[in-house]
């Protein structure tokens, strides 16, 4: 996936529902990084979305962008619309969106990586390890960025933010490990 991809996918929003600016959320949001990210930190085919000024129109894009839908079969990437309350993020995640302006004038608001990795953290499936070690390996995603992240976040409940606390501990030894060159497996 790239940027490329994402235009593609906007431009075909915009003929819909007629809004030049989407937010983009989850994985592909690292598209948004002036450096180039990892393979393994674009894996993804879903471009979660929704228009940045009117949030209820992204279920308008489902049937035509969507899952299954024939602009999938032709490009081998879909929409999947989301709302800007699916993901836990911190306290001042819009003010640190990265925006894109690609040429037709449609926007891309890429959700900062840092941000997207603490939403991660929260829903600790296997890819989002992968994804998060990734970005802290290529100096995507930054330890001390995401601990103060985290203090300015409120997850689902007590468990949900130990789970995570845990998990950022641990990525953490990982990554000095891996500095160290005492562990053969980037991905362990």
């Amino acid at each position: 996936m790239d940027r490329k991809a994402i235009q593609t996918e906007l431009e075909a929003a915009q003929k819909l529902i007629h809004h030049k600016d989407y937010v983009i959320i989850g994985s592909l949001s690292v598209l948004g990084c002036n450096s180039p990210p990892p393979e393994r930190m674009l894996m993804s085919i879903d471009v979660d979305l929704y228009p940045k000024n009117d949030p209820d129109r992204a279920s308008d894009l489902a049937a035509p962008l969507g899952l299954g839908s024939e602009f999938e079969q032709r490009f081998g990437y879909y929409v999947d619309p989301v709302s800007p309350f699916l993901p836990t993020l911190p306290a001042g995640w819009e003010s640190r969106l990265i925006p894109i302006v690609f040429e037709s004038g449609v926007a891309a608001w890429f959700l900062e990586p840092n941000d997207a990795a603490v939403s991660k953290y929260a829903r600790l499936e296997d890819r989002d390890k992968e994804w998060i070690r990734a970005g802290l390996l290529a100096g995507i995603l930054s330890v001390p960025t995401l601990r103060y992240r985290f203090r300015e976040t409120v997850f689902f409940d007590t468990d949900e933010s130990a789970r995570a606390k845990r998990r950022l501990e641990e990525d953490a030894a990982w990554l000095d490990s891996q500095k160290r060159g005492q562990d053969g497996s980037p991905f362990a």
